[in-house]
C-alpha cells in the first residue's frame, strides 16, 4: 500500500500519568510486523532491503545508560505497542470502534529473544498493570528530577519514554536488552491488509460488544481492522487479560504462518509492499536497521511457527493494591526469576523444544485451562493416602492444587463431590470432566477455590485440556500448536 510522501509528526511525548482504564490494549501482535520483516529479509535479498529502513523513526533507549546486566547468549528485543492511529480513517474508527483521540502510550509489553542459533524465538509477555518500580529519572516533558518510586508498567513509557522503559525493564528481568522496536495500531493493521490477511480459528462463538467482535466456530480470514478486533478483545470469554492475550499468542503464530507459507518472502515486490507498511509507522534504535533485519533474515529462512514459543511472566497476584497507584499485577518473582535466566542462558523455555510431539494419552477438550482452577482435596474415605493421590493426578493434569490434602469431616464418602460455588460454573465442570462420575455440589460463597471430597468410587483422573495447549511452568505454547489444523 502506498505510503504518504511525508510522515506526519509523532505528538511530543504524553504527560507523565498512567495510562489506565477505557482505552484499547493490544499486546503480543507487535512481534507480527517484526516478523514479516526478519523472515523475509533472507528470502528478497539486499537489493531489496536497500532503503526500507529510511522510514523508521529513530529513537535512542539506551542513552546514558549505565550498571547494565550482562550480555547473554543470543538476541533481545524489546517490543512496546501504542494506540497510535494517526492514518486510520474516521470511518475504520467508527467501524472498529477506536474512539478517542491517540494517546500514543504503552499497552502490553514484550521481551522476544532470538536464540544465538537463530533456530527458535522465546516471546514473554509483561502485563502492562505490573508492579514496577522505576529508577531515578528526569520527566521527559517538565524535566523535573524524579526519585525512584513504584508504578505500574506502563506508565515508565509516558514518564520517561523508551529510555526509562527500557532501564525499566531491565531492572525487573536483568535481561540486557539489545534493541527497541515500536508499532502503533496504524501500522498492525495496514500490514495485516498488505499481507492479504491472516487466517485464524475458534472452537466457539466470540464476541465482546467493546471491540465490535464477533466470530461464530471454525476458519476466519481476519482482515487488518478485524484482527485489531481479535486482539483487543478481553470481554468475551471469564480469562479476560489471561484470555486476550493467549488470543494475541494465537494471531501472531497464524500470522508467521502466512509470513513463512504463502510465498511473500519469495516475491519481491510483494515482501518490499509489507515491509515499507510496516517500517512507516515503526520506531526504532539507531542499531537496528536493514542490515541488521538482513543477517537475521539469512540466518532465520527456515523458520517456522514450531520454532516459536509463547510465555507469560508468572504471575502471584493479579490485583495487588499499591498505596497512590491502585491495582497491579504482581510477578511471582523465584518463577519469573528462572523464566528470566532461561532466556539469559538461550534455552528453551518449555520442557520440550518447540515443535516436539508430545508424549502420554490424549486429553478431553474442556472449557477453562486447568491451570487457573484452584482445587483443595479432602479425603472422605478411612483409605489411606487416597487425598493425596487424587491431588497429585490432578495436579499433574494441570490442575492447581493446594497439596495439601487433608480429612473431610465424614469419612463415608462414596461417590467423589465437588463443590463450587456457582460464579464459577465453567471451572467447576472443567473439573468434573476429570473425574468421572463425580457429584458437583453448589455451595455460595465458596470462592474461586473448589474443594474436592475423594469417595471410595474414585478410580482415576483423566486428563484434560482447554482449546489452548499453554503448558509448562511458565505457561507456554509453541507457534505450531496454535495455528489453523493443529
Amino acid at each position: 500500500m502506498p505510503q504518504p510522501p511525508h510522515r506526519p509528526r509523532r505528538p511530543s511525548p504524553p504527560p507523565r500519568r498512567d495510562r489506565r482504564g477505557s482505552r484499547p490494549r493490544w499486546g503480543l501482535r507487535l512481534a507480527g510486523g517484526l516478523a514479516v520483516v526478519v523472515l523475509g529479509s533472507g528470502a528478497v535479498g539486499h537489493a531489496v532491503m536497500t532503503g526500507l529502513d529510511t522510514g523508521i523513526e529513530r529513537v535512542d533507549p539506551f542513552k546514558d545508560m549505565k550498571n547494565r546486566p550482562r550480555a547473554g547468549n543470543g538476541m533481545n528485543v524489546l517490543l512496546v505497542g501504542t494506540d497510535g492511529r494517526d492514518r486510520i480513517s474516521q470511518e475504520e474508527r467508527r467501524e472498529y470502534r477506536l474512539g478517542g483521540a491517540p494517546c500514543h502510550c504503552t499497552d502490553t509489553i514484550m521481551l522476544v529473544h532470538i536464540s544465538a542459533d537463530r533456530e527458535r524465538a522465546s516471546v514473554v509477555s509483561l502485563p502492562r498493570d505490573s508492579y514496577a518500580e522505576v529508577p531515578a529519572h528526569r520527566d521527559l516533558v517538565t524535566g523535573k528530577a524524579h526519585k525512584a518510586h513504584a508504578v505500574r508498567l506502563n506508565a515508565a513509557y509516558a514518564e520517561g519514554g523508551p529510555n526509562l522503559t527500557v532501564r525499566t525493564v531491565e531492572n525487573m528481568t536483568r535481561v540486557k536488552i539489545d534493541h527497541y522496536l515500536e508499532v502503533d495500531f496504524t501500522s498492525f493493521m495496514k500490514t495485516v491488509d498488505a499481507m492479504g490477511g491472516v487466517e485464524i480459528c475458534t472452537a466457539k462463538t466470540l464476541r465482546d460488544p467493546n471491540t465490535g467482535l464477533e466470530l461464530l466456530p471454525g476458519t476466519h480470514r481476519l482482515s487488518g481492522g478485524q484482527a485489531l478486533q481479535y486482539v483487543r478483545s478481553r470481554h468475551v470469554d471469564g480469562a479476560s487479560d489471561l484470555g486476550r492475550m493467549q488470543r494475541q499468542q494465537r494471531f501472531l503464530a497464524a500470522l508467521i504462518k502466512q509470513a513463512t507459507s504463502s510465498g511473500m518472502l519469495l516475491n519481491p515486490v510483494k515482501f518490499k509492499q509489507v515491509s515499507s507498511t510496516l517500517l512507516g509507522s515503526v520506531r526504532a534504535d539507531k542499531g537496528f536497521g536493514a542490515e541488521q533485519m538482513l543477517a537475521l533474515g539469512q540466518a532465520m529462512r527456515d523458520f517456522t511457527p514450531s520454532s516459536s514459543e509463547f510465555a507469560s511472566v508468572p504471575v502471584r497476584n493479579a490485583a495487588y493494591k499499591v498505596k497512590g497507584i491502585g491495582s497491579t499485577v504482581r510477578w511471582d518473582e523465584p518463577k519469573a526469576a528462572k523464566l528470566f535466566q532461561a532466556l539469559r542462558d538461550d534455552r528453551p523455555l518449555a520442557p520440550h523444544r518447540p515443535g516436539a510431539p508430545r508424549k502420554g494419552p490424549a486429553a478431553v477438550p474442556v472449557d477453562v485451562p486447568p491451570r487457573q482452577i484452584r482445587v483443595q482435596v479432602e479425603n472422605g474415605t478411612r483409605i489411606d493416602g487416597l487425598g493425596g493421590r487424587v491431588d497429585a493426578a490432578l495436579r499433574a493434569t494441570g490442575f492447581d492444587t493446594t497439596r495439601t490434602p487433608g480429612n473431610a469431616a465424614s469419612r463415608d464418602v462414596r461417590r467423589t463431590v465437588v463443590a463450587y460455588d456457582p460464579r464459577w460454573d465453567r471451572s467447576a465442570r472443567t473439573l468434573a470432566t476429570a473425574l468421572p462420575g463425580c457429584e458437583l455440589r453448589a455451595v455460595r460463597g465458596q470462592g474461586r477455590t473448589m474443594l474436592v471430597t475423594a469417595g471410595s468410587e474414585y478410580r482415576k483422573v483423566v486428563p484434560v485440556r482447554a482449546e489452548d495447549p499453554y503448558q509448562g511452568e511458565f505457561g507456554v505454547v509453541s507457534g505450531d500448536q496454535v495455528v489453523c489444523g493443529k
